[in-house]
């Protein structure tokens, strides 16, 4: 029986105003970028044979979709060049117009299912799809959800419900400060996709406990983003973030929307995404988002904005970020509500983020002095995670400037710390560690040899 011929991805082929050899280069160049060997042969016949109607095997869908999508400037799913599949990751979930409970049900599966989990880990973090709706959109979300998308389930939900669900993130959120992404998340999934899902799909007893419960919500989609970003699982948190800021327009809550745009900027500056991040870290502190924030939040908001702003090369810009960050965390004190999502954010976390900003924009001694501020004024038994990642940060710069021996006895301090945290940015730190040590290895420098040692040990430790 002859294929049927691929109308729908020819269609966005032909819209990309690519040859097809030219799309097997940038499905080649993103595989590579992404890690997916089954990208590497890639070539003109292939592409030739998938509009023909053949599918393409394991990931390449999602790197073809991804390639795309940065030529277009939008987001190409699977389902629009014809290649969904019902056992892949939904292909909804980072489209702005597709409904954000649904979303996350689909989500939620695919996640805590082991096998089609691992397609959403290994799949491509996609930067087209960091491209924000237009305000039009966010008004939208906002209003009364009359004649449209109206839940009609039989729970009914009351404020204590909401509270039951903002407990639930509290208890989690303390526990990924403190011990890294990888420790409850599966559990943090299951409730979100599953209670929680029930909860918005519930009957309301008015518009402000409606509102207050997709907030609540949005809180922990965005806390799961947060902690497989944490893990370094890049690709299943964007799906969860973008959920999250979908809740939180729905919820009216602009600065909740704020919030999850600045862990989706900071996660863009991470993967060396600078611009991108840069539009992301720019509508967090934009209008309501900014202006209805507690100090600590507006606090948060803007050094992650200064970080992007010196990532690019706006250096005075971000010094301006920098100040007025500062005055606005020394806004916060006794007597004024925070929402419990900005409850880690202090003097430490502040220095740790002007340090990263001060690198960024070439001040390495102010760097250095910001590291080491934070360091000095966390709390590192209920910060653990962080503590780590900032230490490692510090060693990192006083070997840049050839201290090694310091150098060393800060990454010591940052092994010792790591007992007990599962992180992907920690266990990047260990990485990013022996890196560093690689040209003292053959030295026989004593202080190298240990460290090193315990670096390997720990590495060979962890998953």
């Amino acid at each position: 029986m002859a294929q049927k011929r691929n109308e729908r991805l020819a269609a966005v082929i032909a819209e990309s105003n690519w040859s097809h050899s030219q799309v097997a280069l940038a499905v080649v160049r993103l595989g590579r970028e992404n890690g997916v060997r089954e990208c590497a042969a890639i070539g003109r016949s292939h592409v030739s044979k998938w509009v023909g109607g053949t599918r393409p095997s394991g990931q390449v869908p999602l790197i073809l979709c991804e390639a795309l999508s940065r030529r277009l400037g939008r987001v190409v799913t699977l389902d629009e060049v014809g290649l969904a599949d019902p056992s892949s990751a939904p292909c909804g979930a980072l489209d702005w117009r597709t409904d954000a409970v649904a979303s996350l049900v689909d989500l939620g599966r695919v996640d805590v299912d082991l096998e089609r989990r691992q397609l959403l880990v290994g799949s491509a973090y996609s930067v087209a799809s960091l491209a924000l709706p237009s305000q039009s959109w966010w008004s939208e979300m906002a209003e009364a959800p009359e004649g449209r998308a109206v839940r009609l389930g039989t729970r009914s939900v009351g404020m204590g419900d909401v509270e039951a669900v903002r407990e639930t993130g509290a208890f989690f959120s303390r526990l990924d400060q403190r011990h890294g992404g990888g420790h409850g998340r599966k559990s943090l999934v299951q409730y979100l996709m599953t209670e929680v899902a029930d909860y918005l799909d519930g009957r309301f007893p008015d518009d402000r406990v409606r509102r207050e419960m997709f907030s609540a919500a949005s809180e922990l989609a965005y806390l799961a983003g947060w902690t497989a970003f944490d893990n370094a699982q890049h690709s299943v948190a964007q799906p969860y973030f973008t959920i999250a800021v979908k809740l939180a327009a729905r919820a009216d809550d602009p600065p909740m929307a704020g919030h999850v745009l600045r862990a989706m900027a900071h996660q863009a500056l991470e993967l060396g995404h600078p611009q991108q991040a840069l539009g992301l870290a720019s509508a967090s502190v934009e209008g309501k988002r900014y202006r209805f924030a507690s100090p600590r939040e507006k606090a948060l908001l803007g050094v992650v904005h200064a970080r992007s702003l010196a990532a690019t090369g706006a250096r005075k810009a971000a010094a301006v970020a920098l100040r007025r960050a500062e005055d606005d965390l020394a806004g916060a004190g006794p007597g004024i509500e925070e929402p419990n999502r900005t409850f880690f954010f202090s003097e430490a976390s502040l220095a740790h983020e002007t340090a990263r900003t001060l690198q960024a924009a070439g001040d390495v001694a102010g760097a250095l002095r910001e590291f080491r501020r934070s360091v000095r004024t966390r709390n590192g038994a209920a910060f653990g995670r962080t503590h780590a990642v900032t230490l490692g940060l510090l060693g990192q710069v006083q070997a840049e400037r050839g201290s090694i021996e310091e150098a060393c006895a800060t990454w010591s301090r940052a092994l010792d710390s790591m007992d007990g945290i599962h992180s992907g940015r920690t266990r990047q730190t260990v990485v990013d560690m022996r890196r560093a040590l690689s040209p003292y290895r053959r030295r026989g420098v004593r202080v190298v040899t240990e460290l090193d040692s315990r670096a390997a040990d720990f590495l060979s430790g962890v998953a």
